[in-house]
């Protein structure tokens, strides 16, 4: 819903951008917190003096516009006659599932007087309905404002409320010969522990991490956030063939319902009797349809990530291993990619990317807006993908 009567605004002072970026200071207190929710902070000024603060500390909790109008009567202010900012829409529905009631309702009781955004909330129930009740009730409302950084805050949100599907971010920690294991199979480990913290920090801020039936095998991963404070995440198996051992150590862990296994409806009467053993751990097995159009051979992504998205998972951080990751390569189902390049060399072993299918220097994947930076002794290389649809 997005009305002319609604378009972007460009007039902002020094001081709108200033209090802005206090709101997304505040937001990202809640990073790894708040999902499915988005990751919103909000800041009350009032005669040019900031009166109240609040972000969204968690899913379930107040949110920031709310945090925020506590905090200004527990300071003995009154938000009435105050600017509001606030990095997304403020909320404007109730439903069953609902935790917290809307916020438009809340800011137009307490008298505020102007509410500045920097974007759009995406998820249809709202997606300028928030902004229009508050210019009907007479509020005035500017958005836009700092809108490039609301965007990168809450990509997976932002991803999955547009495209329906989870936020994709690929990860690979090679050599500098490309390799991801020696010969041998071993793999352990290609990058120092500033790096695996720092993967471990990805896998408490997603909501899932990925890995094919190859990496469990091989590693026998667990596939939880040990090295850092915060939640652990979902672990999804790709496994067509329900090859994975009945002994996996992420069949085996707190919370079995947070193991996903997604395997081929191929039924034969061993796979039927392997799903209902690996089922009794607590893990959530699910079959999805194949077909000869899957060009890598294993399970389809697009009915994956589909599934993923049906279950509310926004994000996903994929760790391999290299089909899988080629898999998501070649069919572009990925937002984001991070290549760890450790300082060693194989000299053999397993590429870190598999065919692509590309023929051609002209078809070669080049990453012309990707940055690289030091982390412990590898070289980190980030870059985004681009998607106008699923």
């Amino acid at each position: 819903m997005r009305t002319g009567a609604l378009s972007k605004d460009n007039s902002f002072s020094p001081s709108d951008f200033f209090f802005m970026n206090q709101a997304f200071t505040l937001a990202k207190r809640g990073k790894g917190k708040t999902s499915p929710n988005p990751m919103v902070g909000a800041v009350i000024v009032k005669d040019g003096n900031v009166i109240g603060k609040g972000w969204h500390r968690r899913h379930g909790g107040l949110h920031a516009e709310a945090e925020a109008v506590k905090s200004v009567f527990n300071a003995g202010f009154s938000p009435a006659g105050a600017d509001l900012y606030c990095n997304l829409e403020p909320c404007c529905f109730n439903t069953s599932d609902k935790h917290q009631p809307p916020c438009t309702d809340l800011i137009i009781k307490n008298g505020i007087k102007r509410v500045y955004i920097a974007n759009f909330d995406p998820n249809p129930k709202v997606n300028g309905k928030g902004i229009a009740l508050l210019e009907k009730a007479g509020i005035k409302t500017k958005y836009g404002l700092c809108s490039e950084i609301g965007e990168e805050l809450n990509r997976a949100f932002f991803t999955f409320h547009r495209l329906r599907r989870p936020f994709v971010h690929l990860k690979i920690a090679q050599s500098l010969d490309g390799r991801i294991a020696m010969p041998d199979g071993s793999s352990r480990w290609i990058t120092d522990e500033t790096a695996r913290r720092m993967v471990h920090r990805f896998r408490a801020e997603y909501d899932a991490v990925l890995v094919g039936r190859g990496t469990v095998i091989a590693d026998d991963p667990e596939l939880t956030a040990r090295l850092v404070k915060g939640r652990s995440p979902f672990r999804i198996i790709l496994d067509s063939a329900l090859a994975i051992p009945e002994t996996a150590k992420v069949l085996s862990l707190p919370e079995p319902e947070k193991t996903i296994i997604f395997y081929s409806d191929t039924a034969d009467t061993a796979k039927v009797a392997t799903a209902a053993k690996l089922s009794l751990s607590g893990a959530k097995l699910i079959s999805v349809k194949t077909d000869n159009e899957t060009k890598s051979g294993g399970l389809p992504l697009k009915q994956v990530l589909t599934e993923l998205g049906k279950m509310g998972i926004q994000s996903v951080f994929a760790e391999g291993g290299a089909g899988i990751l080629s898999s998501f390569l070649r069919e572009r189902f990925w937002d984001r990619l991070s290549i760890f390049t450790a300082p060693v060399i194989f000299g053999g072993g397993v590429n870190s990317v598999f065919d692509l299918g590309l023929t051609t220097m002209a078809e070669a994947m080049r990453f012309n807006t990707g940055v690289f930076r030091r982390i412990g002794s590898q070289m980190l290389f980030e870059t985004d993908c681009k998607h106008e649809g699923f």
